[in-house]
């Protein structure tokens, strides 16, 4: 798994290439448990190259979604494959995060 970001104004974009499964998980944690990462009210998770997550990937989101929400911080997943939104569909998990197509569609969202 790797884990790289891009930062443009209040917005910090996400991009996960690999497999997020239980090892990688906790590389992904530490990026959502750092300080500075609540000075964005804009968290975009590209997903375009993530080809698998586990429970334990989707349970760093889950344990950060809370806090991203009570400090009124928009969390959007982007580029989700097919495979991976599956995961999120089954689980109920797209009822509780917001999952768009593009990049576009997710400013036009955090926006809002």
């Amino acid at each position: 798994m790797k884990i790289t970001h891009e930062i443009k104004d209040q917005t910090i974009t996400i991009r996960l290439n690999g497999e997020l499964d239980a090892s990688s998980s906790v590389l992904l944690d530490e990026e959502l448990s750092k300080p500075e990462i609540m000075l964005f009210k804009k968290i975009l998770v590209d997903c375009d190259r993530l080809n698998y997550i586990s429970s334990a990937g989707l349970g760093v989101f889950i344990s950060h979604l809370q806090r991203f929400e009570d400090a009124q911080i928009k969390l959007i997943f982007f580029n989700m494959q097919d495979k991976v939104k599956n995961v999120f569909e089954i689980l109920g998990l797209d009822l509780l995060m917001t999952i768009v197509s593009s990049y576009d569609e997710a400013m036009t969202i955090a926006n809002e």
